[in-house]
């Protein structure tokens, strides 16, 4: 016998969040043979962006029971059954929690149509619930409802229990809830960016690498973090797309993560680069440079995404272009900084150094963090053997990428190949950074 649930919540980690709506339908492998539904008051505010995806608001639910007032049905109506959910993990995670504040140890075995899924209908573009019942023509009656997700589900459940060669075996062939092998499977050992959906097929979080197989799995091992435990339990699905260059990996990421603004990307996006490079002028005319939390008012001109690595890349180019600590906001006592002590620092500080000869040096510090050149490609590895990935520069400012053969890699070719994308200050860097560190060919134009 089996228990198909499907749960709406407040939010997405079980350990912080509530249980808003429990749909449970009771299938004996052949039909329906008991339903059971009910709105619970999750005895906190449902937000306006839950309420837009469920449906649900505050209002339905205040004067729905508690969950300790249906936690007996529940049991009951689960007890001795195999607990079927699409993305079982997430609906069972949220049960087992709501339980364990009233004290008692829920366990049951589950079963997650997902994974069933896979293994017998392979080759599907998505395998969240809406888009793989679009594919198979099933009928949801009412989704982001639990009794509608449960009744598609239920459908679902029926196709794939058709389908199998021993149905009443189906909980014992290692489709209960494991998503860390069916996701990492068949992903590529290359790089790339990839995308993770979770059981409503939305975008929860983009990231990129050089092995996306690997990076994929050291999500779904994260147990060290509450953020990273709560997202790997959202997982439905992976999807990627192969860059070949690292670059080209690093751009499209910060890309897809600005016009999508995914949910576990928004909270990094805002402490990426929380400081910035200044540059002012004193008294005396020496022109300063400072690194500080970023001032929305001003706008930096490098950025860093801690304090720290600022400091770093200061001390950097107070060694190679021979700049005053002091100047650089890296020594705070009284008197001459300590360069100007071990005669590294030529005494601005000490008033001693002509100003123009020590803004000399400060310009040619910043010139670093512009492109030498204004227009030009940068060349990097593509997605084959016989592709190149092309970066493109124009005006000083980043166009897109593309890819074009090897053989092809020539004037208008390197033009033609290439796909528009937005310019900001954060792409800049990101190819700055890159070149630097890397011996990528440039081709001016």
């Amino acid at each position: 016998m089996y228990a198909i649930i499907d749960i709406e919540t407040t939010g997405l980690s079980p350990g912080s969040e509530r249980i808003t709506e429990i749909a449970v339908i009771v299938h004996d492998g052949k039909k329906e043979v008991e339903k059971f539904s009910t709105l619970i008051n999750p005895e906190r505010k449902i937000s306006y962006r839950i309420t837009q995806i469920t449906g649900i608001n505050n209002k339905m639910v205040e004067t729905a029971p508690k969950f300790y007032e249906v936690a007996k049905k529940i049991v009951e109506i689960t007890e001795n059954k195999i607990v079927v959910g699409h993305n079982v993990r997430f609906d069972y995670g949220f049960l087992r929690a709501e339980f364990k504040s009233l004290g008692y140890d829920y366990k049951r075995q589950t079963l997650d149509t997902i994974k069933l899924s896979r293994k017998l209908i392979s080759g599907q573009p998505s395998y969240g619930l809406g888009k793989l019942c679009k594919a198979l023509n099933i009928v949801n009656p009412d989704r982001h409802r639990a009794m509608g997700d449960a009744t598609a589900t239920k459908s679902l459940f029926e196709l794939l229990l058709s389908m199998d060669e021993h149905p009443e075996q189906i909980n014992l062939n290692g489709v209960q809830s494991d998503l860390s092998k069916s996701l990492v499977k068949d992903l590529p050992r290359e790089a790339g960016v990839y995308y993770f959906y979770d059981n409503r097929d939305e975008l929860i979080y983009v990231g990129k690498s050089v092995n996306i197989h690997d990076r994929v799995l050291s999500h779904l091992n994260n147990n060290l973090h509450k953020k990273a435990i709560e997202m790997k339990s959202a997982i439905s699905d992976v999807k990627y797309e192969t860059t070949g260059s690292e670059l080209i990996a690093l751009l499209l990421e910060s890309s897809e993560i600005k016009k999508h603004q995914p949910l576990y990307n928004r909270a990094q996006r805002r402490t990426f680069f929380n400081y910035g490079l200044y540059s002012f002028f004193d008294d005396d005319g020496y022109q300063n440079l400072k690194v500080m939390r970023i001032v929305s008012e001003l706008n930096p001109i490098y950025t860093y995404s801690s304090l720290q690595e600022g400091k770093e890349h200061m001390e950097r180019l107070c060694d190679e272009y021979e700049l005053c600590q002091k100047l650089c906001g890296l020594y705070d006592n009284a008197g001459p900084c300590f360069y100007y002590q071990i005669h590294k620092c030529e005494g601005a500080c000490a008033g001693e150094e002509d100003v123009q000869n020590y803004n000399i040096r400060v310009n040619n510090a910043l010139n670093n963090f512009h492109f030498e050149k204004q227009n030009f490609f940068v060349i990097d590895k593509g997605r084959s053997e016989d592709e190149l990935g092309v970066i493109k520069i124009e005006n000083g400012k980043y166009s897109g990428f593309g890819y074009c053969c090897k053989d092809d890699a020539l004037g208008n070719n390197l033009h033609d190949c290439i796909k528009a994308y937005k310019d900001n200050k954060e792409v800049r860097q990101i190819i700055r950074s890159y070149v630097r560190r890397n011996d990528c060919k440039v081709i001016a134009f």
